[in-house]
């Protein structure tokens, strides 16, 4: 559980970074440059989900996606300079509840 918490938080910093990097080219008129960072970082992202302990890719993405958005959450407020109000917050935390139920739950095996 801690391995595939480092590597999804990882992921997220990478994805969010990769995305920023197109964000500052096509929305913020930032030289093409931007592309190349973006690209590596994208790919980390990608390498990085195949590294988790789960069976299956579908449900890795899933539990993924409440670490991704406690983790956009956090790039808004500590690189855009934008702190979340109470209701990013409230619905942050359900996401990432929804995440641990994913990772955590019990499969039987049929």
């Amino acid at each position: 559980m801690i391995k595939t918490a480092i590597v999804y938080i990882a992921a997220a910093f990478f994805e969010i970074a990769g995305c920023f990097s197109f964000w500052a080219w096509l929305r913020d008129g930032q030289s093409s440059w931007w592309i190349a960072p973006g690209i590596i970082s994208l790919t980390f992202f990608a390498w990085l989900l195949t590294r988790v302990d789960i069976a299956a890719a579908g449900r890795a993405y899933a539990a993924y996606g409440g670490v991704y958005i406690v983790a956009s959450l956090l790039w808004l407020w500590v690189v855009e300079g934008v702190r979340p109000d109470r209701w990013d917050v409230f619905g942050a935390a359900i996401c990432l509840t929804g995440a641990t139920v994913i990772v955590l739950g019990h499969r039987t095996v049929m």
